[in-house]
């Protein structure tokens, strides 16, 4: 559907893991009801974008009360009749804020460049525009990364994400093209989201516990700028050393 629009708020939380305590951690939720999600293994692409001398990742990795991103999404590997998501991501005082709008490819890359939504994406095509006109934003990293998620029928309440061969490219930010890029993190890692209304349940909790699972703060955007910026090669990276631990 066109014009599609998704808000949400809530609690994310990430854990990074080895295959073993993943593969535990989801013996668990099947256990407890839950199950792949109806996509399965899904494949995700994401350009995030930022201003020419990467103001709003220099300001998430400062972890502050208050940061946002800009970022487009799409799902598989995408095609001119499939959907691509812009979106805006929000974190105040732990809780994560998005408000996203989906179009088929080619109109949201037309909106995206021409910075002009269609007037079915509403108030949030507006907010859209806003921030991209507030900050100039321009496509800095492609993130690519297989998923699967964990849901229970009838209560997505609390979703569990575990995400793969998460990989980043600074140059051909064309999502339709092959999904290569340089690796983030060991083969062996899984880097686990748990997303939450509010309050966790104490069996995840327990659960989480028994498979020795440590929460991180890693960001992938945030991780690809680390690493290009040890390279020198993206501007900025004299300002601080930050910290992703």
């Amino acid at each position: 559907m066109t014009g599609e629009i998704q808000t949400f708020a809530r609690v994310e939380k990430k854990f990074l893991l080895n295959r073993r305590q993943a593969e535990d951690v989801a013996a668990g939720l099947r256990m407890r009801g839950y199950e792949r999600m109806a996509f399965g293994s899904s494949a995700i692409q994401s350009v995030y974008w930022d201003t020419p001398d990467y103001l709003l990742i220099r300001r998430s990795l400062e972890r502050p009360e208050y940061k946002e991103k800009f970022r487009t999404r799409t799902y598989g590997q995408p095609g001119e009749g499939d959907m691509e998501f812009a979106e805006i991501k929000k974190k105040y005082r732990g809780v994560v804020y998005k408000r996203r709008t989906g179009l088929i490819l080619p109109e949201m890359e037309r909106a995206l460049a021409e910075r002009a939504f269609p007037e079915k994406c509403g108030q949030i095509g507006a907010e859209l525009k806003s921030m991209m006109d507030r900050y100039d934003l321009r496509p800095a990293c492609l993130i690519m990364y297989n998923r699967e998620a964990y849901a229970r029928e009838g209560d997505e309440e609390i979703r569990v994400t575990m995400d793969t061969g998460i990989r980043f490219r600074t140059d051909m930010m064309d999502m339709t093209r092959a999904q290569t890029g340089e690796e983030i993190l060991d083969r062996d890692q899984v880097l686990m989201e748990v997303k939450i209304p509010g309050v966790w349940p104490l069996w995840l909790l327990r659960l989480l516990q028994s498979a020795g699972a440590q929460p991180t703060h890693i960001s992938k955007y945030g991780t690809a700028y680390l690493i290009l910026a040890g390279r020198n090669r993206i501007p900025g990276n004299g300002r601080k050393v930050y910290s992703i631990a």
